[in-house]
């Protein structure tokens, strides 16, 4: 598994150089989704931020699961293609594909089901891959070390899996985070992860462009 450092900082752009699709986590559009993504239209992206949760946001992650497993993945699933599909369009540029936690693993599915994704931001999360998975997208992940939603067992499984479809994957690892540690709001939170992170991030996010 490729491992990476911070990457280089980012000059912003006078025009956008990246569409990109950021999920919310199971705990709804809370205000860090809000800022992750003005931290990336600052550096010159368009950013849309769908709503998955009707305007429901919760405190807890038993209870943000809880009402994920109410709606259904599949209805998740449902309302995240009917966000992303009108940003799609034959002859613009390619979709970036970005989310938190259980919208990184909505992110992955979309960006493995649209053959002109540009990228692929995972932030604290990834999804099972089908058999037959083809794709040439780039992938960025970070993740904590260790994290309890993210096993090694499972991480080493899934970048085995996405190589082997395709993918170009980078892998970039926090060790002593939390979870979901660039929310500042919850105790997962890491201020020097979660800055490397975006540093990475854009950096990666340039290259797509390069």
């Amino acid at each position: 598994m490729r491992h990476h450092g911070p990457g280089n900082a980012h000059e912003a752009k006078e025009t956008p150089v990246a569409q990109i699709v950021l999920f919310h986590s199971a705990y709804g559009l809370r205000p860090a989704v809000h800022a992750a993504a003005d931290r990336l239209r600052a550096a010159g992206h368009q950013v849309h931020t769908p709503d998955l949760y009707d305007g429901r946001t919760f405190e807890t992650v038993e209870e943000g699961m809880a009402y994920k497993d109410e709606l259904t993945t599949d209805e998740l699933l449902r309302r995240a293609v009917s966000a992303a599909a009108p940003l799609i369009t034959a002859d613009g540029p390619g979709l970036v594909y970005a989310g938190f936690s259980l919208g990184a693993a909505l992110a992955q599915n979309l960006a493995l089901a649209d053959e002109r994704a540009a990228g692929l931001l995972l932030l604290h999360g990834t999804s099972d891959i089908r058999d037959d998975a083809a794709t040439s997208v780039a992938v960025q992940l970070h993740v904590a070390e260790p994290d309890a939603f993210e096993p090694e067992d499972w991480l080493n499984a899934w970048y085995l899996r996405m190589t082997k479809a395709g993918a170009d994957v980078e892998v970039h690892r926090y060790r002593g985070a939390g979870h979901l540690y660039t929310d500042p709001e919850l105790p997962d939170h890491d201020a020097e992860a979660a800055e490397r992170t975006w540093t990475t991030a854009l950096a990666f996010l340039d290259e797509l462009d390069a």
